[in-house]
């Protein structure tokens, strides 16, 4: 490995111990449930190493492909945080386009996670090297309203390796203007909270109850983006019983319309990566009642056509779906109909 890569590696990359539960100091009991989502992280530091040490983005991919296609996302979140911090840091910036132009693609929603993920271990003012490799994606493939997930992915690490301070204590994040074609700098909470709430199902280990408490802890005013990020988590990464998510939709209340969301947009990247875990499917149901196929088409519904005005256009998609779900009321009696396709 060359010397600048493996300083990078030293300083950016968290230890495969450092991101379990123990390593965290999370309270929690070993259970299957608890280790299959600890692989997870795991997964994210494994493609990391990979992309922060290989001399090309096609090495990465190849090593890629090798991990099974539950957990493949995952470490396409950590190649793409390599890529984007070797993006940031030297002088070709050129690796997340590239890797999000090849395999990475059926990864999209996961990649902009991990471009969070590098903002999140750079100082700000590198930032502005990430921009214009944004500003290409454009073409439909991309979902570019989805870049906010970028922040998102910065919000989850925030809260995941300084749970101090970003969850215990409540901070709240100095805004950024991520858009630099718009001045959304006001969502950038609202986007910050989505990755918190993400990060408070693996702080939690799925368990539903204390997930709840946890998000009502927060401002009244944060709550509805918390829970968009549990139901999202939940969906993707999986770790709870229906029964248990069941009672989750309960105890979100007024949000459970963005609970709902959240799961739908797992689903929606999940079918995009053409693989969908049996958990993925339980959970999606429990919290909406709608297949994988239903959600993922739901979702394309209601994507954005344009610029979204005074909100970001990720906005606009996440409130279209919000409305065809209550009015549905699709979410108020999940579970009460398996649906086709569903596994049992």
């Amino acid at each position: 490995m060359p010397l600048l890569g493996a300083l990078r590696r030293v300083l950016m990359a968290p230890s495969l111990d450092e991101v379990s539960f123990t390593g965290r100091a999370f309270s929690l009991d070993p259970t299957d449930r608890t280790r299959a989502l600890e692989a997870i992280p795991q997964a994210v530091v494994t493609g990391f190493e990979w992309g922060i040490e290989d001399r090309d983005v096609a090495t990465t991919e190849r090593r890629l492909a090798l991990v099974g296609p539950e957990h493949r996302g995952f470490a396409y979140e950590g190649a793409t945080m390599a890529c984007a911090i070797r993006d940031a840091t030297g002088p070709r910036r050129h690796r997340v386009k590239t890797l999000l132009r090849g395999g990475g693609r059926d990864h999209i929603f996961l990649n902009y996670i991990g471009i969070g993920f590098a903002m999140a271990k750079l100082p700000r003012p590198l930032w502005r090297h990430l921009t214009p490799t944004l500003d290409t994606l454009d073409g439909p493939e991309f979902y570019p309203a989805l870049r906010w997930l970028c922040v998102d992915g910065y919000g989850f690490d925030r809260a995941y390796f300084s749970t101090a301070t970003w969850v215990d204590g409540q901070r709240r994040d100095t805004p950024y203007a991520f858009e630099s074609h718009t001045r959304h700098t006001g969502y950038w909470q609202r986007a910050v909270d989505q990755g918190t709430g993400r990060a408070l199902w693996f702080i939690h280990g799925g368990h539903t109850d204390r997930v709840g408490a946890a998000v009502r802890a927060f401002a009244a005013d944060r709550h509805a983006d918390l829970f968009s990020g549990v139901g999202l988590a939940a969906t993707f990464a999986g770790g709870a019983s229906a029964a248990s998510l069941a009672t989750l939709r309960h105890t979100a209340g007024p949000h459970a319309a963005h609970l709902a969301q959240g799961a739908v947009f797992a689903a929606k990247a999940r079918h995009h990566a053409g693989h969908i875990p049996g958990h993925s499917h339980s959970a999606l149901h429990a919290l909406t009642g709608l297949s994988a196929d239903a959600a993922a088409r739901l979702a394309d519904d209601c994507a954005p056509t344009g610029p979204g005005g005074d909100l970001p256009s990720y906005e606009i998609w996440r409130r279209a779906l919000r409305t065809r779900l209550r009015a549905a009321g699709l979410f108020e009696h999940a579970g009460s109909r398996r649906p086709a396709g569903a596994p049992n």
